[in-house]
């Protein structure tokens, strides 16, 4: 049944007036008594009748009263906005899909910051394993961060940050007695990171302009194995720069700028259109993108934008 019918008859059986009733609801008596006829064959029964100059409710009438009054009351209780969000009860958990390099610089920072909030708050990080999949729309992922890409056209995204790409290798390096131009970044052998076992990328495009060839002797899927390929060996591998600079600096490696003309790389989060106004989802990104908007807390750090 429409619900407007409901709430003419909520203000009809109020009245018992067809009059009154149309002055409530700021429409004509012609009207109010057309959806009254329509309400006597929805309901069989008659509902208002006739008792000299006033009406008087039928006993099916008086039975509906308080019921339809309570439906509606329950309505607009459907319909309101909700309570005022409070982080502190919330109880729920999280899923971010993350490379493993963004997770290392950001979990802790996360964590604390949720956890000070809101105590029984759980996160869950998942690999880049599922990127490009059906995650965000199904569900089972609440947010993607880093170079977004491969989204569904529905998804929402917010760039946070934008950083350049630069070389890691172990302090004692060759590479680091001299100037580091192109054909030297060349001429060292290479750690590729790839979760499908690719080897050739925009680097060795931008190589191949400048008529170079790099060999990428060795592929491995997350950058964390691959900075501790670099320290142990004379292999040259690819950081994000700025990025947990102490933890190079422990593991006796150095960062190096690029020198090829690369665009930087711009990071992100992506979340389903089902969560945007979600008030604990909303609250979650919120800390999340302040988390990547902080780190790292260094001169030099990531060069910042708001999306």
């Amino acid at each position: 049944m429409d619900l407007n019918l409901l709430r003419v008859l909520d203000v009809l059986l109020q009245e018992n007036s067809v009059t009154r009733a149309a002055e409530r609801l700021g429409t004509s008596p012609a009207a109010v008594s057309r959806t009254l006829a329509r309400l006597r064959r929805a309901v069989g029964d008659p509902l208002l009748v006739r008792a000299g100059q006033e009406m008087v409710p039928t006993p099916r009438a008086v039975q509906l009263r308080e019921e339809v009054g309570a439906l509606l009351r329950r309505c607009d209780a459907v319909l309101r906005p909700g309570p005022g969000f409070d982080a502190t009860h919330l109880q729920r958990t999280f899923t971010v899909q993350a490379a493993d390099l963004l997770l290392v610089g950001l979990a802790r920072n996360l964590t604390e910051r949720i956890h000070a909030e809101a105590p029984r708050v759980d996160v869950v990080f998942l690999p880049e394993a599922v990127e490009g999949g059906p995650g965000l729309r199904q569900g089972w992922v609440d947010v993607e961060l880093g170079v977004l890409g491969h989204l569904d056209p529905e998804i929402r995204t917010r760039q946070l940050a934008r950083t350049p790409l630069v070389g890691i290798a172990r302090s004692g390096h060759p590479l680091f007695e001299g100037r580091i131009d192109a054909r030297r970044f060349a001429a060292a052998d290479h750690i590729g990171i790839s979760r499908l076992g690719k080897r050739l990328g925009p680097i060795d495009s931008a190589l191949a302009e400048l008529g170079l060839h790099r060999r990428t002797a060795v592929v491995v899927p997350s950058h964390t194995s691959a900075m501790m390929l670099a320290r142990d060996t004379d292999l040259v591998a690819l950081s994000l720069a700025d990025w947990l600079p102490d933890t190079v600096t422990a593991m006796g490696l150095r960062t190096f700028p690029v020198p090829l003309d690369l665009p930087p790389l711009d990071l992100g989060m992506a979340w389903h259109p089902r969560n945007s106004a979600d008030p604990g989802h909303r609250w979650f990104r919120e800390h999340l993108a302040a988390v990547v908007l902080a780190a790292p807390a260094e001169p030099g750090a990531l060069a910042r934008t708001s999306g």
